[in-house]
């Protein structure tokens, strides 16, 4: 496919295209001089390192809730710490686990891995056989790239098997389909990959045989996104699915008979599906007419899972949205499931019973005000038992265990406090859009603000991809924004899914405008409400996040005093040919066509930076190993912005992913250095 562009000269059309070898010799040297740049100005002082202590302490903290989930007999947890930086797999029973302070069985040690193997893992979890639950899929990353290793691991040796399963590092996705058989979806050699950077093809693979002999099970097309296979390995219900996934909100499934035969399952492609047991899940993505009715987007569908594969659309309705709720998820124990309803952003639980037509509907709880409630099934094949978890911006996660029809779920972890909450008051607000739409956000202030437009507040948002922002706590944003004096804001932007998949809808591609226009909106409600102004407004994104950042630098430059852009997307004319880019075309559009290029070109911070402007200063920050958005963006932008005069620094971890860090320790620094950064420039 030609770019756009790609009849002009690579000096003449972007002079900062060298950048684009990510791990080239003289382009890291570069990083280097930009990093000693950026260390030496914002965190090679007392006040920087005193932060980046604090902000450690909090991530390496043993007091930290250990969440974990159910494999066979045991509970296993992945933890961090300061005396295991990598990372411990782990497991203990739940009588252990109920306690203070569980005995822990370590399973495997990624720090002694680590300095055996002479690399830097980094852990991508694990796929264990049910029912025995002893042979594992165990997934290690370089760095903490995207792309893993694969080796199988026994749960009762505590060892890899020798000999076992193995694949080289790719972008892959791997299912058990029985003890001598996977579902292999990986790199198998050109054309095997989408442009996506995405496995194509899924295959059978026999243990004891090569990768080479593997039998393919499906073919993907080059410009789908991804493709995979998995077995339900529910005792009674054993099952093959296929999964294509067209684009990131399109996809097909399909049941794989034991002839290799496949059959779609008939649901629009942007519907999502679920299967368990004799029940099949629906959620629409768009208003969707069958069976001569029509069934809401972002309403969650029930039927029996034979009888719609034979035909019939005997549908049940098991949550439709309203104005200002949407599903935020469900989880499936033994019998019922769990709904999770936002109402305006905050959420209220409910627990559904199956029976033949209506479903029995009773409330499990709604979260305290202005705060966070979800829950989970412990083993949804063993039982009714769940966590649930209630957390807000001034209240610490409690973790709780209960069993569904058997009372109140009992409390059994409780998070730490790391800064003292009782200072600060949590509000909702609206702010009204340029299009007349209500906009919320969180604002966590001083119970003694002073409403004098003084106030350095720091304003995050992310605004893509169906993602909501909820209350939730953060010892990090409490130590490094609010004990300083700070106001911190979340701003519910659509392109989230705050209200389901028309929240999203609406700033999708052409109309990605929005999006900025409603987090410029929060920020003027913000000063018209005398609660800070300009100079004293900071804005901090990552990822769509961190593009939302670049369109505020460029397009409401007068509304901040200073923004931090992490791991983002920026350059949105060569987007789709860095790293996994084109797999985002379903939510931002294709630049190589013209005709898309037109509204594209006006939410590309690359292309619009100019001259001439009053840009705030910025910081980009990034990871060489990020190979899902990759530092390329961030690479260019700022030395694009540097060599128009304007103050813009730049920062990139060397490890990290699109996490931006590979451990506890670069993760602290990482947000030591922009929470100095705005500090620096709005206090």
């Amino acid at each position: 496919m030609t770019h756009a562009a790609d009849n002009i000269s690579p000096s003449a059309k972007d002079p900062n295209l060298w950048l684009e070898n990510i791990d080239g010799t003289r382009q890291l040297d570069w990083v280097k001089q930009q990093n000693a740049e950026t260390v030496k100005k914002y965190a090679d002082s007392a006040e920087f390192k005193q932060l980046d202590a604090r902000l450690l302490e909090v991530l390496d903290s043993n007091d930290r809730i250990p969440m974990v989930s159910k494999i066979g007999d045991h509970f296993y947890n992945f933890w961090r710490d300061k005396e295991h930086p990598k990372g411990l797999w782990r497991r203990t029973t739940l009588d252990e686990y109920r306690k203070d302070k569980p005995n822990w069985e370590t399973v495997i040690d990624l720090d002694a891995l680590s300095a055996a193997e002479k690399e830097n893992w980094v852990w991508h979890g694990a796929g264990c056989l049910k029912p025995e639950y002893r042979r594992c899929t165990v997934f290690l990353s370089r760095g903490g790239a995207d792309a893993s290793v694969m080796r199988e691991f026994d749960l009762k040796d505590k060892q890899f098997v020798k000999g076992g399963f193995e694949l080289p590092e790719a972008k892959m996705d791997v299912n058990w389909m029985d003890g001598d058989h996977l579902y292999v979806a990986t790199d198998f050699g050109p054309g095997s990959m989408t442009k996506s950077s995405y496995p194509r093809i899924v295959k059978e693979w026999k243990r004891g045989t090569p990768l080479s002999s593997a039998t393919t099970v499906y073919e993907a097309k080059d410009d789908d996104m991804s493709v995979s296979a998995t077995r339900d390995q529910t005792p009674g219900f054993q099952r093959d699915f296929v999964t294509r996934q067209i684009a990131f909100y399109d996809s097909e499934t399909f049941l794989r008979g034991k002839d290799g035969k496949l059959t779609r399952i008939d649901v629009p492609t942007d519907a999502s599906t679920d299967v368990h047991r004799e029940w099949l899940l629906i959620e629409p993505r768009s208003d969707w007419t069958v069976g001569g009715k029509t069934y809401k987007s972002g309403s969650l569908l029930a039927a029996k899972f034979d009888d719609y594969m034979a035909g019939k659309r005997d549908i049940t309705v098991l949550f439709e949205p309203t104005e200002t709720t949407a599903l935020d998820g469900y989880s499936w124990t033994r019998h019922q499931v769990i709904l999770n309803v936002m109402d305006n952003v905050v959420n209220k639980l409910e627990v559904l019973t199956p029976g033949e037509g209506a479903w029995k509907r009773e409330p499990l709880g709604g979260a305290p005000a202005l705060s966070t409630i979800a829950a989970a099934a412990v083993d949804e094949d063993d039982g009714d038992d769940y966590f649930l978890t209630v957390s807000g911006f001034l209240q610490p996660t409690t973790l709780y265990y209960g069993t569904l029809g058997q009372g109140d779920a009992q409390a059994i972890k409780h998070s730490p406090s790391f800064f003292d909450a009782s200072k600060y008051a949590v509000s909702q607000h609206f702010a009204t859009s340029r299009d007349g739409t209500r906009v919320p956000y969180f604002e966590i202030a001083p119970k003694n603000l002073k409403a004098d437009g003084k106030n350095p507040t720091l304003q995050y948002g992310y605004g893509g991809f169906e993602v909501s922002l909820q209350p939730a706590y953060s010892g990090g944003v409490g130590r490094a924004w609010l004990e300083k004096g700070g106001v911190y804001v979340i701003a519910n932007i659509r392109g989230g899914g705050e209200y389901g998949p028309r929240w999203h809808k609406a700033a999708l591609k052409a109309d990605r405008l929005r999006a900025y226009e409603d987090f410029a909106a929060v920020s003027q409600d913000l000063f018209k409400r005398n609660i800070t102004s300009p100079q004293h407004l900071a804005a901090m994104g990552g990822s769509n996040g961190g593009l939302l950042m670049g369109n505020m630098l460029t397009l409401y430059p007068q509304l901040y005093g200073a923004i931090v852009s992490q791991v983002a997307l920026l350059d949105m004319q060569r987007y789709t040919h860095l790293s996994a880019g084109a797999s985002w075309i379903a939510e931002y559009g294709d630049p190589d066509k013209p005709a898309e290029w037109a509204w594209i070109q006006k939410f590309s911070p690359y292309f619009n930076a100019k001259a001439g402007q009053k840009y705030p200063p910025v910081l980009f920050t990034t990871s060489t190993r990020d190979d899902r958005v990759g530092p390329v963006h961030a690479r260019k932008m700022a030395a694009k912005l540097q060599a128009l005069g304007y103050d813009a620094s730049f920062y990139e971890n060397i490890e990290g992913g699109h996490g931006a860090a590979a451990d506890n320790k670069q993760s602290a620094f990482m947000n030591a250095l922009g929470y100095t950064y705005l500090w620096d420039h709005v206090k």
